[in-house]
């Protein structure tokens, strides 16, 4: 499992066809945390700030010339690791409003 992990953290970044798409994503989901923060209701609409976060990040590693294997690498883990913050914080206890 550890080679082809390595394989697809490490390998080229895909460029135009994944990148906006990550990025509307993001988008997306800040739209819907800005919505909710608009309407009072921001403090049930926490766990958006981590879609937002490890969707941006990795659009950021898609959207960066195919000579930067490292930094998308190092780009996508970070996402990986925002995302499962999302998954793993009920888990541990910490307060992470899902739902109203």
């Amino acid at each position: 499992m550890v080679p082809y992990l390595s394989e697809v953290l490490f390998n080229e970044p895909q460029g135009r066809p994944l990148a906006p798409v990550q990025f509307g994503a993001s988008f997306l989901f800040s739209s819907m945390f800005v919505y909710a923060w608009s309407v009072g209701e921001a403090g049930a609409a926490r766990w958006l700030l981590f879609l937002v976060v490890g969707t941006a990040l990795s659009g950021a590693a898609e959207s960066l010339p195919e000579n930067r294997r490292r930094a998308a690498g190092a780009l996508r883990f970070a996402g990986v690791l925002a995302l499962l913050a999302l998954v793993v914080a009920p888990l541990a206890g910490f307060a992470v409003v899902i739902g109203g």
